[in-house]
């Protein structure tokens, strides 16, 4: 039974949620003290976290990057901000989906499952058939720790990240279309706006920047992306 952790503050549509959720078999828990989101969560141990952006204390942005320093969890913002600059934000600051109120039961339901069969499911176990390090360029891919190395510098991936640089190292001599990366990180693609995959591909970017490895990921235009392993020749 995977259990959820809802951040909502508006106790009718967390109650909404968890009653719903509950008749699909989920342990569902909700944040009582607002101002302690992150204990709470680790205190849950929740498998998934539904979160709202508009709380008491600190905005949900500051809580996903909370929750991020300590687990990759899936987390799904639920937010009556519907501009695509908060969409953008909610990904940038590590959340995995974003779902405007008012909302469908079902959609939030499918989401959930899209994301948990991709986390924990089958998806999940054909993402991690292979644990042994991947070598590509002087660039080790640990595919149990979810982090990647190069120069003795680490860094960690959020779940998605890792998905993008895996099918990127997999696929590094041809171009890779966005229509195959949308279908291989996401179960329902008419759900996903085009532009929640740019954003994670930009956050890998800014990721192997971190490392010293720049210019990657070349865009292709009109086509998809190239991953590019010149950076061992630098």
């Amino acid at each position: 039974m995977y259990k959820i952790f809802i951040a909502e503050d508006d106790e009718r549509i967390a109650s909404i949620l968890s009653s719903h959720l509950h008749k699909y078999g989920y342990e569902v828990s909700m944040a009582e003290a607002f101002d302690r989101i992150k204990q709470e969560f680790l205190e849950k141990n929740a498998d998934l976290v539904l979160l709202d952006i508009n709380l008491p204390y600190f905005d949900g942005f500051y809580w996903c990057r909370q929750i991020r320093a300590v687990s990759n969890v899936p987390i799904i913002f639920i937010s009556a901000r519907t501009d695509e600059l908060n969409q953008v934000m909610a990904i940038e600051h590590g959340g995995d989906d974003y779902i405007t109120k008012p909302f469908h039961l079902e959609v939030v339901l499918a989401k959930i499952k899209s994301v948990l069969r991709r986390t924990y499911g089958e998806y999940s176990s054909a993402l991690h058939q292979e644990t042994q390090v991947v070598e590509l360029g002087g660039l080790y891919i640990y595919p149990d720790k979810f982090e990647a190395e190069w120069d003795n510098k680490r860094i960690s991936l959020s779940q998605k990240e890792f998905q993008l640089l895996s099918i990127f190292a997999k696929e590094h001599d041809r171009i890779v279309t966005r229509d195959e990366l949308l279908e291989a990180l996401w179960d329902e693609i008419e759900f996903v706006d085009d532009n929640t995959l740019t954003v994670n591909v930009n956050r890998l970017r800014k990721k192997l920047g971190e490392l010293g490895i720049e210019n990657a990921i070349a865009t292709v235009r009109g086509q998809g992306y190239r991953f590019c392993v010149n950076w061992k020749d630098e």
